[in-house]
């Protein structure tokens, strides 16, 4: 009987000694936490459909971030609303890192001007990863027009009012936008012609029932090679890569004339800034690797100058600003 009491007594002090044991030092099998971003693959949201230049790159990004990252980063394509339906989505993810967006000038810096309602905001929902870089857009023109480069389609424009016309993928699509901003700083008023989606709009122009367009360079190349359209310009500040004779719109007088498609990766708000700069150096060594550059060149990128997730910041604050007012002059909107 003694040596059952005294038993029974080395039961529940073994018990009791387990249970501060794990009070003071969690569960027997408890870890550490996992270092980010071991826990469980990422997630690239592309808010675009599958196949166009977005998700491309986005492709390229995930394939080459694998043994950087130690980690499998796998693309979403979240498309709808103008880009806005994969926006909100990562906006209301959860700030860990593991999803992150791929978004462009739409949902980082024009969206939130152009649509009455949007259930995120691009300053206050996401935090700066990393500028990609940027896709210069060209001015096309149906060999029709009478004009070789700005200065002559701007007199030509003028001398004829009403019958030029510019072709756009869309209300709101920086083709749009570009050609409103062009309009504005020629003086000129050419007619918009919006259309759904790049291919009706590129389709009308070669076939002369719109003069003229203002599409991204990897469209306009084969058909400027093939002498079906003629550039006359290039719409960012530098010229690019692929057509390095062609002048920019800022050199033939459009002063600072900038309409270009900028890519930038972003995550939720209130991402630990130690994930942040996680994600900013893998893809920096990503975006840096010979392959990579490559690749991306091929697909028309033009290369960020500064891959900080401040420069991201600050360019997409600039963006925003200068849209705003292009938005407003044209009184563009979307629903």
């Amino acid at each position: 009987m003694a040596s059952q009491v005294l038993n029974h007594h080395k039961r529940l002090w073994l018990t009791a000694a387990l249970a501060l044991t794990t009070l003071w030092c969690g569960p027997l099998h408890a870890q550490g936490p996992t270092a980010f971003p071991q826990a469980k693959p990422l997630s690239l949201v592309v808010p675009y459909a599958p196949g166009g230049p977005t998700d491309a790159m986005a492709r390229t990004l995930a394939t080459a971030i694998r043994p950087v990252l130690g980690q499998t980063m796998v693309v979403e394509n979240k498309a709808g609303a103008g880009a806005n339906l994969g926006a909100e989505y990562v906006a209301r993810a959860e700030a860990d890192g593991y999803t992150l967006l791929f978004g462009t000038s739409a949902p980082l810096a024009i969206n939130p001007y152009l649509y009455p309602r949007l259930n995120y905001d691009p300053a206050r929902n996401f935090s700066p990863v990393i500028q990609i870089g940027y896709l210069p857009n060209v001015l096309v023109v149906h060999p029709s027009v009478p004009a070789n480069n700005v200065r002559e389609l701007i007199a030509y424009a003028k001398a004829n009012k009403g019958r030029l016309s510019f072709a756009s993928s869309g209300s709101g699509a920086s083709s749009h936008l570009a050609g409103v901003m062009f309009n504005m700083q020629a003086g000129t008023d050419i007619q918009h012609i919006p259309y759904k989606g790049t291919g009706p709009a590129l389709n009308d122009l070669l076939g002369g029932q719109v003069s003229m367009s203002f599409t991204d360079v990897l469209t306009a190349l084969p058909h400027i090679q093939s002498g079906k359209l003629r550039v006359l310009g290039v719409t960012a500040i530098k010229r690019s890569r692929a057509l390095p004779q062609v002048p920019t719109l800022d050199e033939q007088g459009l002063k600072d004339f900038d309409a270009t498609v900028f890519f930038g990766i972003v995550v939720p708000s209130g991402t630990p800034q130690d994930v942040v700069t996680r994600l900013n150096a893998a893809f920096i060594q990503v975006v840096q690797q010979p392959e990579v550059k490559e690749r991306l060149a091929k697909q028309g990128l033009e290369a960020s100058p500064d891959y900080s997730p401040a420069q991201l910041a600050v360019y997409m604050r600039k963006e925003a600003a200068k849209w705003r007012d292009v938005i407003k002059a044209s009184g563009a909107t979307a629903d």
